[in-house]
């Protein structure tokens, strides 16, 4: 079955861009999944067993569906994080949820952490090479410090699900974010207004 993924990815390379390659073909990507307005995480991440994973590894991003140990006391939480794993912990791991920033900023940081690949053919070897200090050392790195959460492997509540590296603007654009506070869902609006005031320090 295919994929949101698939069908843009598609739609793009008949339109000449190659995913990740050049700033035009990010903006072309994350433009046109930007344009769906409505889309259900569970069905995508049932829609393509080939995508699961059963572990993480550092450095690539992923999508599942989670239910947080003390969601009682958050003041908001994310069912379907969109993550880059940066680092392993006790019983999970910290990663980078880029749901927390409005798209403008999703941009920005995405476009700094592509500063961070492995390597520039953007195939199932790349990933982020990044640890906290790297992001917390540059002013180009700033909006990350909203979006980083530690994640527990047994408050998983789905296969991981992988995303391509040729994926990473379509996903970072796609309407997936979940975000509730004792049940309910939470308005994103509130959620980015929270994280540019993290960032800005107000």
């Amino acid at each position: 079955m295919a994929t949101v993924f698939d069908r843009i990815l598609t739609q793009g390379v008949r339109a000449g861009q190659i995913p990740s390659r050049t700033q035009e073909a990010r903006e072309w990507y994350r433009d046109a999944a930007s344009k769906i307005t409505t889309l259900q995480p569970g069905k995508l991440l049932r829609s393509d067993p080939d995508r699961n994973r059963s572990q993480i590894r550092i450095g690539d991003m992923y999508l599942y569906h989670y239910d947080p140990k003390h969601k009682e006391t958050l003041p908001y939480y994310d069912r379907f994080p969109l993550v880059f794993p940066f680092k392993r912990v006790d019983k999970g791991w910290l990663g980078i949820n880029m749901h927390y920033l409005p798209l403008q900023y999703r941009a920005q940081l995405m476009d700094a952490l592509y500063s961070l690949t492995t390597n520039q053919r953007y195939d199932e070897q790349t990933r982020l090479r990044m640890n906290y200090d790297i992001l917390n050392g540059a002013a180009r790195f700033r909006w990350f410090k909203p979006t980083v959460h530690r994640y527990l492997v047994n408050k998983v509540e789905s296969r991981l699900i992988y995303i391509h590296p040729s994926e990473w603007d379509i996903a970072l654009f796609l309407p997936l974010e979940r975000f509730y506070e004792n049940g309910k869902r939470v308005r994103k609006n509130q959620v980015y207004r929270d994280s540019r005031a993290m960032v800005r320090g107000r």
